[in-house]
C-alpha cells in the first residue's frame, strides 16, 4: 500500500488584524493629542525724550472699590445704581463731554461694576475713556 505524503501546509501570518490595530492606535493618538499654537509677537516700543508737563486738566474720574462701590472725583455715591452714577457724572462734567473719563478699579472689582461705568459713560457721550493701571510691585 502506498501512502501519500501529506503536503505540509504553508505557514503564514495574517497581517490584516495587526494592521487594523496599528491603524486604530494611530487614529486614537491623533485625535487625543492636543496641539498648542503659541505665537509670540515681539515689538520695540518707541522712546521719547522731553520733560514732563504737569498740565492738569479737568477730568471725570470714577473709582470703583473691591465691593463695586463708586466714587466720582472723590465723592462717594450712596448706592451702586446706574442712575445714581449717571447723575453724579453729569454733576461733575456738566455739558462738557470732551473731558477725559478715567476709570480706576480695584484688581478684585467685579467685572459688572466696570462694565456699568463704561456703559453709563458711553450713553452720556464721553469719547475719551481710559482705564488706569499700576505697575507690578517688582517693576517699580
Amino acid at each position: 500500500m502506498k501512502f501519500r505524503q501529506k503536503q505540509p501546509e504553508e505557514v503564514n501570518v495574517n497581517l490584516t488584524p495587526l494592521i487594523d490595530v496599528v491603524f486604530l492606535l494611530l487614529i486614537f493618538f491623533m485625535v487625543s493629542t492636543t496641539f498648542t499654537k503659541e505665537t509670540h509677537l515681539q515689538i520695540d516700543l518707541p522712546e521719547a525724550e522731553g520733560e514732563v508737563v504737569d498740565a492738569q486738566v479737568e477730568v471725570v474720574e470714577v473709582v470703583i472699590n473691591v465691593e463695586g462701590g463708586y466714587s466720582v472725583n472723590g465723592n462717594g455715591l450712596i448706592n451702586n445704581q446706574p442712575e445714581t452714577l449717571r447723575r453724579a457724572i453729569v454733576d461733575q462734567a456738566g455739558d462738557n463731554r470732551k473731558l477725559p473719563f478715567i476709570i480706576s478699579a480695584d484688581a478684585d472689582t467685579p467685572h459688572q461694576a466696570v462694565v456699568t461705568v463704561m456703559d453709563v459713560a458711553g450713553r452720556l457721550g464721553f469719547a475719551s475713556l481710559s482705564i488706569t493701571t499700576q505697575k507690578h510691585q517688582a517693576e517699580q
